[in-house]
């Protein structure tokens, strides 16, 4: 998948063999053949170009690493703690990324506007309540 996404456009197998072999020797059958099993899973489509396909990806390599978490966390038998983990084993630049995007996702932090009934008790602190009616249950002289 790196490779493809580095191009960002449709590849060949020939096109990913010979740049994967500038680093390590790998035979066109297994760069077939794992491009094949990245179609059949849907992260590739294809389209035929004469004898061969060019390989072009579904999504973002952001996309597909939300995917896998998401695909691990899935299997958790307790998601809470696998997530305790995880943010565990993350760097401090990784957790900043991380309320970085919880603040994205959750918007603008708003505070609603109380409903006008509730707006005097909504606003008025517990101790000013309690000195003006201190027979209340909880009030001054329930304590």
């Amino acid at each position: 998948m790196t490779r493809v996404w580095k191009w960002n456009r449709p590849v060949t197998v020939r096109e990913v063999l010979e740049d994967l072999q500038q680093e390590r020797s790998i035979a066109y059958t297994t760069v077939m053949t794992v491009l094949d099993n990245l179609h059949q899973k849907g992260w590739v489509r294809r389209e035929a170009e004469g004898r061969a396909y060019r390989y072009e990806a579904v999504s973002t390599r952001a996309a597909y690493a939300a995917a896998l978490m998401n695909d691990a966390w899935s299997q958790s038998d307790n998601p809470a703690a696998a997530l305790v983990a995880f943010f565990g084993m993350m760097s401090e630049e990784q957790r900043q990324a991380l309320r970085d995007a919880v603040r994205i996702v959750q918007g603008p932090e708003t505070v609603p506007a109380p409903e006008p009934e509730q707006a005097p008790e909504a606003v008025e602190p517990r101790e000013a309540r309690e000195e003006q009616n201190p027979g209340a249950v909880g009030g001054a002289s329930g304590r």
